[in-house]
C-alpha cells in the first residue's frame, strides 16, 4: 500500500478519534442497562465498534 498523505492522515486520525468515543458511549451505555437484551445490543455494538478502530488503526502502520 502506498504512504498516506497528509490529508488521508488527518482524516484517519479524526475517525480513529471519533470511532474511540462512539466505543466509550457504548460501553457506558451498556454498564448502565438494565434490559439484557439492551445491554446485549450496547456491548455487541461496542465490540464492533473496536474491531473498526483496530481495523483503523492498521492502516497507520502499512
Amino acid at each position: 500500500m502506498s504512504s498516506l498523505n497528509q490529508v488521508e492522515l488527518q482524516n484517519l486520525r479524526h475517525l480513529i478519534g471519533n470511532t474511540d468515543t462512539t466505543y466509550q458511549k457504548l460501553t457506558n451505555y451498556a454498564s448502565s442497562c438494565v434490559d439484557p437484551q439492551i445491554k446485549q445490543l450496547f456491548t455487541k455494538s461496542a465490540q464492533d465498534t473496536l474491531n473498526t478502530k483496530q481495523k483503523l488503526m492498521s492502516f497507520l502502520s502499512e
